[in-house]
């Protein structure tokens, strides 16, 4: 196996993408990023493409300079955030898209070594060095048990950047978060991402606002439901959301705003 990475193709909050061999791409994880997220990763990309979900292929995985290294089929084509950038999709071409692979994803059933919301949870504010208070910690975990747990794949990172468009359709990257959940929950990362978090660093506020509004509306439209149920679903699990962003400290300038959300949002909920 080659030692050497090719050029840079891409970067995330806690990776990098570089081209490796024909036809394949190495998700090179941070440093300091633990292992355990890429492992996780690998195990769910395996799981549902053999269940027949569009993701790319896993060719191995291996480290490089103490970083986990997956490598992966090279998907070919422009993001969802791309061509919504450049004005090639529509905001309501793009909501459209995502909701009609959230809702395909949301009908497979997840691999048995998914993990549950709760365990997901524990998991992060196991390893949290002080992020989230103590007592919004546990404050939230008191809050998923009393929520229907649900037991549904969620990718929890639907954003138009995960979705490569390729010859042969929507394709959907990085499953780094994927656990076992409600749709709610998948659609309240969608909600939060799209509609708190890229609008504090889009050239545009209002686009990922506008393409959120439209995958809500279709999804609902989907799911035969009205987009006022929907939302209603929906919002006792943006706390759970926001903690697990906080946790994530994907948007650090956030942090406290997120926080007096996570707060407001719990006690909406007593």
């Amino acid at each position: 196996m080659q030692e050497s990475l090719g050029e840079k193709i891409g970067e995330g909050a806690f990776s990098e993408a570089y081209a490796w061999a024909p036809g394949q791409v190495v998700k090179l994880f941070k440093a300091g990023i633990s292992h355990l997220l890429g492992r996780h990763e690998v195990r769910m990309i395996c799981a549902v493409r053999a269940a027949g979900l569009p993701v790319p292929e896993v060719f191995g995985e291996m480290t490089l300079d103490g970083r986990f290294c997956i490598v992966l089929e090279r998907l070919d084509g422009p993001t969802l955030w791309h061509l919504s950038r450049t004005g090639a999709v529509t905001f309501e071409q793009a909501g459209a898209i995502i909701a009609a692979l959230a809702m395909s994803l949301h009908k497979t059933p997840p691999p048995p070594e998914a993990p549950s919301m709760r365990e997901y949870m524990q998991s992060e504010l196991r390893h949290d060095d002080g992020m989230v208070p103590k007592h919004l910690a546990s404050d939230v975990l008191a809050l998923i048990d009393r929520l229907p747990p649900g037991d549904g794949l969620c990718h929890c990172d639907l954003s138009p950047g995960n979705v490569v468009m390729t010859a042969e359709g929507p394709k959907l990257v990085d499953w780094s978060f994927a656990m076992r959940g409600p749709a709610a929950l998948d659609l309240g990362f969608l909600h939060v991402i799209l509609s708190e978090l890229a609008p504090e660093i889009a050239d545009n506020p209002e686009r990922p606002r506008a393409t959120n509004a439209a995958a809500q509306s279709e999804y609902a439209r989907l799911a035969g439901t009205s987009l006022a149920e929907l939302t209603a679903a929906m919002e006792p699990y943006l706390p759970i959301v926001r903690t697990f962003v906080v946790l994530g400290n994907v948007v650090p300038s956030l942090r406290e705003r997120l926080i007096q959300r996570i707060e407001a949002g719990l006690r909406s909920q007593d």
